[in-house]
């Protein structure tokens, strides 16, 4: 699966670098070497619940427990922040029978060419049923 970043006019080459590094992570599952600094803390929040984690192998981890499967990314927004770029995106994948659908916000402070703090905001994972009652009562005027 490839996924083709388009940058906001400020974002630089070391940005997108690593934006696409972390959207392919999200969409295969694979760990990507070069993401994250050695010592990146990350910070996740759910609808009612917050996980942490310290290191590269506890951000794999966090993924891994929550998104164990490959699937497809659409990337809304890529921007700079301050202190390194905010990726606004929707995930799809399969799991347990069903297309299941998320969507997230990742704050990535950069420190050289690492993120070294991984913020992400979390809507839940969304089953058929919720995606459905959620069409039926919501009309949206933008994707």
């Amino acid at each position: 699966m490839t996924t083709t970043l388009v940058p906001g006019e400020e974002l630089q080459g070391e940005e997108v670098r690593l934006a696409t590094a972390l959207v392919r992570w999200l969409e295969t599952g694979d760990p990507p070497g070069g993401l994250f600094a050695e010592d990146v803390f990350t910070d996740l929040s759910l609808p009612r619940w917050r996980l942490q984690g310290e290191g590269p192998e506890e951000t794999a981890d966090l993924r891994a427990a929550s998104h164990p499967f490959p699937g497809e990314v659409t990337v809304r927004s890529l921007d700079r922040t301050s202190r390194g770029f905010l990726v606004e995106l929707e995930e799809r994948w399969d799991a347990e029978g069903q297309r299941w659908y998320c969507r997230e916000l990742f704050h990535c402070a950069v420190s050289g060419d690492r993120v070294t703090q991984l913020s992400v905001y979390c809507t839940g994972d969304w089953d058929e049923a919720v995606q459905q009652r959620h069409t039926e009562q919501v009309r949206l005027t933008r994707p």
